[in-house]
């Protein structure tokens, strides 16, 4: 969700410095996944790339010891979502620590269901001590005010890398600030969701790929008309893709490009829901499935099916994040080439939106065994691990790292072109409670369907803003 609190000059600026790099070194999102996530889900792939074999010359070794960290020992539990990101680089980095600090009996909790399977712990008091936050069913900003993180800010504004590196200096995007002035979770992984095609597919056919609305539209007419395919598939069973990749970008262009209605959004604005830029993106959708566009399937599919029907050409366009590269790595057919676009909603001639979604670490509140999970967190974030990440995952972490030598992805470094160009603003996420966040994915569903009307997703989203607020101001 969005580190509301960056400055569109900010995020521009540092997504160019680390993009630049991950294009010109030809080597490594999110999830995005993911994912998150996709990076988020009920399954996974793993990546099968392996971590590059050198280190950075003017780096000490990702696993030397800084001399003043205390002998760890006791049970240390991880738990880590498993989703388009794959497992991979977690079970690496964690062999890796446990090899440091052998005297920690380290336990993993982890998979594509991990986040429903371990909510009864977390609800009766009894969490793991450090956490991935990311997939279907977890929250950041829930689990702040659910007061289920340890608040690491003072921890956190001093802490250095096992390279002896401040933590907050390597991150491309910085923490949220859930509550003023107060950190309790890092962002780990940096992806964006878009909209994404074959390649192929549109060279063989003479078809271009979308710069605006208008195009798509343009290009959607032309895809019906040949017939054989939909033009438009989504995972109606998470419907928070479409919400990412296609309805929150557009309320951005919507906005004059100016991030602040996001920023309305997260605070719950009174009647920000029922705004113009709002309004307007809800209505490319409706025009959208008024055109036949939507693939009929869609409402049943779940991320993985939607993605698989895709890569089968059962459907021309499909939302989702810079991580499905990685997921869907067994089922790529042979001669498939990724296509991607940060976003198809804004005006005719206008720029693209970039969508970012970062998944965060955090150290539980009531965790047992705090001091191993504070320098697991401190293991993680360094140079080392970002290029391990970027191999393993086919997506850039959230950690500044030159990554000249890496194994990047047609598809990443195609989305750093974008991300680096002045024709890309990057858009602050959405972040907002995980009862609002479940009315808006029920609304957005009903709307492709036909259901509801624009101004009824407006009306279920202002009562829910309105009960979540009562429930803050209590």
């Amino acid at each position: 969700m969005a580190r509301v609190s960056r400055t569109w000059m900010t995020w521009s600026m540092v997504l160019f410095v680390i993009f630049a790099l991950a294009g010109c070194g030809g080597g490594a999102d999110k999830p995005a996944a993911g994912g998150t996530p996709a990076k988020q889900g009920d399954a996974s792939k793993p990546a099968d790339a392996k971590p590059a074999d050198s280190k950075p010359a003017d780096t000490k070794p990702a696993d030397a010891k800084p001399a003043e960290e205390p002998k760890l020992s006791g049970d240390f539990e991880i738990q880590y979502f498993v989703g388009g990101y794959g497992d991979t680089w977690w079970k690496q980095v964690i062999s890796e620590f446990q090899k440091l600090h052998p005297d920690l009996k380290i336990k993993e909790s982890a998979g594509p269901k991990i986040n429903d399977q371990m909510k009864p712990r977390w609800i009766q008091g009894n969490p793991p001590d450090f956490v991935y936050i990311d997939g279907a069913g977890s929250n950041t900003r829930q689990m702040v005010i659910d007061d289920q993180l340890m608040d690491i800010t003072d921890w956190l504004k001093g802490a250095k890398n096992v390279d002896g590196k401040p933590i907050l200096d390597l991150l491309i995007a910085k923490p949220e600030e859930y509550q003023a002035g107060k950190y309790h979770a890092v962002p780990l992984v940096f992806g964006s969701w878009g909209t994404f095609y074959d390649k192929a597919l549109f060279a063989k056919n003479g078809w271009d790929a979308p710069k605006d609305w208008d195009s798509f539209l343009a290009v959607g007419d032309k895809i019906k008309a040949a017939g054989g395919m939909s033009v438009y598939i989504h995972t109606g069973v998470y419907p928070y893709y479409i919400n990412g990749a296609l309805l929150d970008p557009a309320t951005v262009a919507f906005n004059n490009y100016d991030g602040s209605i996001i920023k309305r959004i997260n605070a719950l604005e009174k009647g920000v829901f029922k705004s113009e830029p709002v309004m307007k993106a809800l209505g490319e959708i409706v025009q959208m499935r008024d055109k036949g566009f939507i693939d009929k399937a869609s409402p049943a599919l779940n991320h993985t099916d939607s993605q698989s029907q895709w890569l089968q050409h059962k459907a021309a366009f499909i939302p989702t994040g810079i991580w499905v590269e990685g997921e869907m790595a067994k089922d790529i057919p042979q001669g498939f080439e990724f296509g991607f676009v940060p976003s198809i909603g804004q005006p005719s001639g206008g720029k693209f939106v970039a969508n970012p979604y970062t998944s965060t670490v955090a150290v539980a509140k009531k965790a047992k065994n705090p001091a191993a999970a504070k320098a697991f967190l401190q293991y993680i974030f360094t140079e080392k691990q970002a290029k391990q990440w970027a191999e393993m995952s086919k997506a850039p972490s959230n950690i500044k790292a030159d990554l000249a030598g890496t194994k990047a992805t047609a598809l990443t470094i195609e989305a750093a072109k974008y991300y680096s160009s002045p024709n890309t603003v990057v858009a602050p996420e959405v972040t907002i409670p995980e009862d609002l966040v479940k009315v808006r994915n029920d609304a957005t569903l009903a709307l492709t369907k036909g259901e509801i009307t624009p101004e009824q997703w407006a009306d279920r989203m202002e009562t829910a803003a309105d009960k979540a607020r009562a429930k803050v101001n209590k």
